[in-house]
């Protein structure tokens, strides 16, 4: 009889635990990572300022949190794509294989990542923007006139709202006219709107580069420029600023549109006048034609967090060039539970910064 008792009581907390045990499953899912490749937008300049062109991936060393890193793909300026290593036998027309030669899940074909670049434009429309708004909008005309034929360009603008007047498109003449069609309006939420095209941004493959016209400082935007300049670096997306003398007078605002391209690889310009608005969008496309592509596949790496990218050239002879790349990012945690073992590729990156408030795709308006 004591048996029996035992072995019902047994049987009725094995039950217990291990409803217990799949109800815990299913509340905490398993976290992994995964990681696509990653690629950089890499300039090389001398002291002068000048390009260095003509190097080869062995000139090249990426280190990854310290880590030597493999280069996946090399291209010079808007040259194709050379697959290196385990991927030369990529089909042009199929999937993108990694480094095992197994099929990338999401991914496009291999010319999609190495065709041209995405160059999404981000226009100060705000109250800002009354003085010289024409000379602005001449500006950026003669810079859209001015992109390859392989790059595809989207036309933003924004003042506290977000206003996507013309997609991603090869057709320069949507462009030129949503440019044309812009008027100055309300208050300036600049990180706000920045943050919710680099999501759109985000979504794309190949070099992604966004560049943004401002005329003043942010006066409406709940997002910090912190999470934003994170975001953008775990996106890939290189961000160059055009501002005029304006926000030039606000010393907060310097100092936060050169961390911020500088922490992606773009660049900040700042412009007295109309000369100098056009000066600085023909310095971006000068920067465009001559950045290096590099990619590579992210060896074993435990940190979850955030990974630090570091680019060095190898040789006496380069030892005294200046390298601009993007610093690092922070890789998506793709979620499954013990019920479904598919791990799902996450080809974009987590929004939430280290604060949290990025994360939030209501902290800005969109219309």
């Amino acid at each position: 009889m004591l048996t029996k008792l035992w072995l019902c009581t047994a049987l009725s907390l094995g039950f217990v635990v291990a409803a217990a045990s799949a109800n815990f499953a299913q509340d905490n899912p398993d976290i992994h990572v995964v990681v696509n490749m990653v690629q950089l937008n890499v300039a090389v300049t001398d002291k002068k300022g000048s390009y260095i062109t003509g190097l080869k991936p062995e000139d090249f060393q990426l280190l990854e949190d310290g880590i030597v890193e493999k280069p996946a793909t090399f291209a010079e300026g808007n040259e194709p794509a050379r697959n290196l290593g385990e991927l030369a036998n990529q089909d042009p027309g199929g999937p993108v294989k990694g480094p095992g030669g197994q099929f990338l899940p999401g991914s496009q074909t291999f010319n999609d990542l190495i065709s041209g670049a995405n160059v999404f434009i981000l226009f100060d429309t705000s109250d800002y923007m009354y003085r010289g708004f024409v000379f602005a909008q001449d500006a950026i005309t003669e810079f859209v006139r001015s992109l390859g034929n392989a790059d595809k360009i989207a036309f933003y603008s924004y003042s506290r709202d977000l206003s996507r007047a013309a997609g991603l498109t090869s057709d320069r003449s949507q462009v030129l006219q949503a440019v044309r069609s812009t008027v100055a309006g309300d208050q300036a939420a600049l990180y706000n709107c920045l943050l919710l095209t680099l999501k759109d941004a985000a979504q794309n493959t190949g070099r992604k580069v966004i560049v943004v016209f401002s005329n003043g400082p942010d006066n409406s935007s709940v997002v910090p420029p912190e999470d934003v300049a994170e975001f953008a670096q775990s996106a890939g997306v290189s961000i160059y600023m055009i501002s005029t003398q304006q926000a030039r007078l606000e010393p907060v605002s310097t100092a936060v549109f050169d961390r911020m391209t500088a922490a992606t690889g773009g660049k900040a310009y700042f412009a007295k006048n109309w000369r100098d608005e056009h000066q600085a969008f023909a310095s971006i496309r000068d920067d465009l034609a001559h950045l290096y592509s590099l990619s590579y596949y992210p060896k074993f790496n435990p940190n979850t967090g955030w990974r630090s990218i570091t680019v060095k050239l190898m040789g006496d002879k380069l030892k005294n060039y200046k390298v601009r790349t993007r610093k690092g990012y922070r890789p998506q945690p793709a979620r499954f539970s013990a019920a479904d073992k598919t791990t799902v590729s996450e080809s974009s990156p987590n929004p939430v910064g280290t604060s949290g408030s990025a994360g939030t795709s209501g902290s800005g308006s969109e219309r």
